[in-house]
């Protein structure tokens, strides 16, 4: 529960299989005691864990377990009075009661639910059952490329041999049933469907694959390895059906036995010839060396280098390392004030705020679907709009991933349109999803894509001063490599960003946002008036006239001085 939510899976499993056993009526006290303790040990402890809380008792995904705990406890009660009432009446107990008990528990999870103390199916949950829900309703989760349908590609990549021999086990498991292969082929059935769903469900595949395939090859070899003189001799009975009969109280449960037919046994007793035997074994010796040299070039291709640093290879097969995530956010530990803020998409959210040091508006822990909104928002608008969007945020850098120098395929552009989608979930009269395609319904960043696109402050980012360059002589300059088109909008310019870093190989670019001026700008040219200058003066002075002269000099007229009128 501490470690991971997909404990919801295992949490509904468990009650799957003891309703199916009920179903089976392979009720037992067994199955009531081992239920009834984890149902109630596994609700109190995990209350304990802080962010898990009133969870286990408040949310839809655990009513299967309750309900399943209170259905057992009425079945348990019913096989309780079995003894004490005859054959008919126990008959009609046992139907009201079943019934009753059922559809009480149904009703009252129905009221809970909609009066607000048990929250309803989260869109995760949805998404499992219609592939479509996520992309039309929350597109936040869609967006996540381990919640995509796993392709036949990748369950031969993970799986490799063992998704041949995965249904061979099931068979075997099913052939001689019990209570725990019925958990097994719950299990297996229930993790195939979720894993063709979801990428990041095959996590709980695997596990089962393992065990059956490995039940398939262990009833492959002991039949093919087995001593023939055994087959030629076998037990005259098995007496595990009647000790069954004198201890009663032996309540584990054995696979159904199935009696042979002589001619099965004629069969069995033929053997297998030599030949046969070392040509099956030496095929299943093959296939298993190749799945264990298969796994291990696997764990350490795959999944074993860090994302943080990615390899490229040369035709002569030299490895080139492509450091310049961990350069970006050195950059940014060392040249940035410690209380800066940086947005950037949700992806990068744990690796700036990890390796840089520095406070980012989102992350992967962000619940919050209208914050992650607001910067798709940021992103997809122009760049005053977007402006004003990272001044209320109180954004002083922006983070881009772009990959158009090197091809590399998980940069921001490819990931655009799905910031425009969670934007117009929050924000359908300003961003529009149809704004960014041409009249043909294409994603284009050359000439003829949307002016829209071409000028929203993602494609800016991305592609400041990439017109100037050219990669090689075969393309002209501003060819993206990842898009493989020349891009439309080589003039661009910033008004209120400025280009702080980007890293060698450009694939991490880091724009600086500016503050206010602290006197605005003219948006007008200065007025024009229609009067002519007067002519230059040009000096008196010559070589033989050196004095100076004023110019506008002021002249004093004398007056007359006015006569006094003696009294």
């Amino acid at each position: 529960v501490s470690a991971w939510g997909g404990y919801v899976f295992i949490i509904n499993l468990i009650p799957l299989h003891v309703f199916v056993l009920l179903l089976m009526q392979r009720y037992s006290r067994r199955v009531y005691i081992a239920y009834s303790t984890f149902y109630i040990v596994g609700l109190i402890l995990s209350m304990q864990i802080p962010f898990v809380g009133f969870q286990p008792i408040r949310t839809s995904e655990h009513m299967a377990a309750a309900g399943v705990f209170a259905l057992l406890q009425a079945y348990a009660f019913l096989q309780y009075l079995r003894d004490r009432l005859t054959k008919q009446e126990f008959q009609t107990l046992f139907f009201l009661g079943v019934s009753l008990a059922a559809g009480t528990v149904f009703l009252s999870v129905i009221y809970l639910t909609y009066t607000g103390y048990i929250a309803p199916w989260s869109g995760r949950f949805y998404s499992l059952w219609d592939t479509g829900y996520a992309k039309i309703h929350i597109p936040i989760i869609a967006s996540v490329s381990e919640h995509q349908p796993t392709t036949w590609v990748s369950f031969f990549f993970d799986l490799h041999i063992l998704v041949c021999t995965f249904p061979a086990g099931l068979w075997f498991c099913i052939k001689n049933i019990n209570d725990e292969r019925v958990f097994v082929a719950l299990y297996a059935i229930s993790a195939v469907y979720f894993a063709g769903v979801m990428v990041r469900l095959m996590l709980t595949l695997t596990p089962v694959v393992c065990m059956l395939s490995a039940i398939a090859f262990s009833n492959v070899f002991e039949r093919y390895l087995g001593d023939d003189m055994k087959r030629e001799n076998p037990p005259i009975e098995d007496s595990s059906d009647e000790d069954d009969k004198r201890n009663p109280g032996n309540l584990y449960d054995k696979a159904g036995k199935v009696r042979k037919h002589v001619s099965e046994q004629e069969k069995t007793e033929e053997g297998l010839g030599p030949n046969i035997k070392n040509i099956v074994t030496m095929l299943m010796l093959m296939l298993l060396m190749m799945f264990a040299v298969h796994c291990t070039w696997v764990t350490s291709n795959a999944y074993s280098s860090p994302s943080v640093v990615l390899a490229s290879y040369n035709h002569d097969g030299t490895r080139n390392i492509l450091d310049d995530f961990r350069e970006a956010y050195y950059w940014l530990r060392q040249n940035t004030d410690e209380h800066a803020r940086v947005m950037s998409w949700w992806d990068y959210g744990y690796q700036i705020a990890g390796m840089a040091n520095r406070t980012t508006l989102v992350d992967n822990n962000t619940w919050n679907n209208s914050h992650i909104a607001l910067v798709g928002k940021a992103m997809s608008s122009n760049e005053s709009a977007a402006y004003e969007i990272m001044r209320s945020l109180d954004v002083d850098y922006v983070l881009i991933i772009f990959g158009g120098v090197i091809g590399y395929s998980g940069d921001d552009i490819n990931k655009f349109l799905w910031m425009v989608r969670i934007a117009e979930g929050e924000h359908p009269k300003d961003i529009r999803e149809s704004d960014y395609f041409t009249p043909q319904g294409e994603f284009r960043v050359d000439k003829a894509g949307s002016p829209t696109l071409l000028n929203c402050l993602m494609y800016k980012m991305s592609y400041y001063r990439f017109g100037e360059m050219q990669l090689d002589f075969r393309t002209p300059p501003g060819f993206d490599r990842t898009r493989n088109a020349e891009i439309g909008n080589k003039d661009i310019k910033f008004k209120h960003l400025e280009e702080a870093f980007t890293s060698e190989h450009w694939l991490v670019r880091i724009y600086k946002v500016k503050q206010l001026d602290n006197r605005e700008t003219l948006d007008h040219k200065p007025r024009v008036t229609n009067i002519v200058p007067k002519q230059k003066y040009l000096s008196k002075k010559t070589s033989k006239r050196k004095r100076g002269y004023i110019k506008n000099k002021l002249i004093l007229k004398k007056g007359k001085r006015p006569n006094r009128k003696t009294v």
